[in-house]
């Protein structure tokens, strides 16, 4: 069961106050929480003795059961206008126990945020840290399959009173996606608010444990879930991502001010030039700069923030990530080093 399963029982849910369905009338709170066929979240009336609340809770309860699965347990809350107004800025401490809570951020798709992420994971657990890591790309997640777990699911554990999600553990990285909820072959179509909420669900109802660093994935670009991140968690700082293309770096540099701005005031850990050059394995001494000659370090340099390392262009590293082996596990390899010496610089 997921979010947009519930969102379209909730449909056929009239409001006897306008005749609209639930969802056109916009009571459906963004903090649904699913764990197997228990579902909870809140409804939305403008005051607390609406003559209509009763029969409307008790009508979506009948609707989930009716259009999910009879089995569906229900916990539905009602929420209040004032009410809301009133928490709205009450946020919710993590449960995150990380020593180094790094967020790797690309101001554009394509730059290969994920497959840097992945073996940033990989190469931090082979030299014995615990490492977590959190796919946040809720529209596009890739690490089920750059881990080689799409066919994982994760399932709850008791810790004090409380169920928690166990994450899926491979290569020695603990790791969530949301794509271990949902169909792959769907697209995953939710309102800001449903993403993020999804999101918090990952970081505060998991079992992470105690670890030394929690990575964690963001989507391309800016958005509201950059911003849950920034309020639920208290990040050591953020990684950018970029090709040495100027189309790259022009949006590289957004996402460095985004962080740097005062509202946000996320440290910036230092900058990785992706796809740096091309080395065909035959001749694997030859450098072609495909995409252009140094302008991640170039804009590193000029921003005063570290170039953390510079990841060559190589088949090997394209075919770890869909064969769900990230190069970080080939110690030795050239592109291996190149993350085990990122590895160094954020040790130091």
């Amino acid at each position: 069961m997921y979010p947009q399963q519930i969102i379209d029982a909730l449909r056929h849910v009239r409001y006897p106050g306008t005749g609209k369905d639930l969802i056109e009338s916009g009571m459906l709170e963004d903090d649904i929480r699913v764990s197997g066929y228990e579902v909870s979240f809140s409804l939305i009336f403008q005051k607390d003795n609406d003559p209509f609340m009763k029969s409307v809770l008790k009508a979506a309860e009948v609707a989930l059961q009716t259009y999910i699965d009879p089995n569906v347990a229900a916990n539905i809350h009602p929420k209040f206008v004032k009410q809301l107004q009133t928490t709205s800025n009450d946020l919710k401490q993590s449960p995150i126990h990380a020593k180094h809570v790094i967020a790797i951020h690309s101001g554009k798709g394509g730059v290969g945020k994920s497959t840097v992420t992945a073996n940033l994971a990989v190469a931090l657990a082979q030299q014995g840290y615990k490492v977590g890591l959190l796919d946040a790309d809720i529209h596009g997640p890739s690490m089920p399959k750059m881990f080689q777990t799409e066919e994982c699911r994760p399932y709850s554990v008791e810790e004090n009173g409380r169920t928690l999600i166990e994450p899926i553990e491979q290569y020695g990285v603990k790791m969530l996606s949301i794509g271990f909820f949902v169909n792959p072959d769907q697209a995953v179509i939710w309102r800001g608010g449903m993403a993020s909420n999804a999101i918090k669900q990952l970081i505060e109802d998991a079992h992470w444990g105690e670890l030394d660093y929690f990575l964690i994935d963001l989507p391309p670009g800016t958005s509201d879930i950059h911003l849950t991140l920034i309020s639920e968690l208290q990040l050591t700082g953020v990684i950018v991502v970029t090709t040495p293309q100027p189309v790259a770096l022009v949006d590289a540099r957004k996402g460095v001010e985004m962080f740097r701005n005062e509202k946000v005031n996320v440290p910036i850990v230092g900058l990785i030039e992706n796809m740096s050059w091309f080395t065909p394995a035959e001749l694997p001494h030859n450098r072609y700069y495909i995409f252009g000659k140094d302008g991640g370090k170039a804009l590193a340099e000029e921003l005063n923030i570290p170039l953390l390392g510079q990841i060559p262009l190589v088949q090997s590293i394209r075919e770890g990530g869909d064969e769900g082996t990230p190069i970080a596990l080939q110690v030795g390899h050239p592109a291996a080093e190149a993350f085990r010496q990122i590895v160094q610089c954020l040790k130091s």
